[in-house]
């Protein structure tokens, strides 16, 4: 059986197009959801958010509505982006990274718009995971401490970004790569071609000043 890791993010409207589709993952497959910070990565490697450009912001919540409406997905944006989405990914974590829970929490946030740094958003959270006692189990010291710890191995491994599948130490980032995630589940030696290992040894002519 072939281990999958799936680092995500809650505030990605990315990760929550590709969550609804985990489902088609092979049965051979073991999933395990791993709920991060994304603005850990961005720390990590220096990025700029998509929300800290303006037009990129507009152009990807138009993406993904547009990929929504092709693929049969339910999608509305919620009411503030971005948003602190710590509850929810403690929530998650607590939860064990269940796929279930896990797809229920991106609902509640990218259909039915409950924001986790609000109350009222983060009681409809709770209702829409079924937990009753969400505060109680996000403010765990053991689960702060283990939603660091799914950042750090992400990182470790090459994360860069929300959604990401780690699959045998290969990095698959975005949702756009899932049918390369289900190509390399069905051949893992499509990376071994030349092309792909070229990929890996190239060498810069310019580098941007900084």
């Amino acid at each position: 059986m072939t281990k999958a890791t799936w680092y995500f993010d809650v505030i990605s409207p990315f990760a929550y197009l590709q969550a609804m589709r985990l489902d088609q993952l092979p049965d051979d497959v073991r999933l395990i959801c791993k709920p991060t910070l994304f603005a850990g990565y961005l720390n990590h490697w220096g990025h700029l958010g998509p929300a800290e450009i303006e037009p990129k912001k507009v152009f990807i919540f138009r993406q993904c509505a547009w990929r929504a409406r092709r693929k049969g997905i339910d999608f509305n944006l919620p009411p503030n982006h971005p948003f602190n989405p710590l509850r929810a990914l403690r929530l998650a974590e607590a939860l064990d990274g269940d796929l279930k829970a896990v797809q229920a929490i991106f609902r509640s946030v990218w259909v039915d718009g409950n924001l986790p740094d609000n109350d009222e958003g983060w009681a409809g959270m709770q209702a829409s995971a079924e937990v009753t006692d969400g505060d109680a189990l996000v403010n765990d010291p053991e689960i702060k401490a283990r939603l660091m710890t799914n950042g750090d191995e992400a990182i470790a491994a090459g994360a860069f970004g929300v959604p990401t599948f780690v699959i045998n130490d290969e990095v698959f980032w975005g949702d756009d790569a899932f049918e390369m995630v289900l190509d390399y589940l069905e051949n893992p030696e499509m990376l071994a071609d030349d092309d792909m290992q070229r990929a890996v040894g190239l060498v810069p002519t310019a580098v941007r000043t900084r």
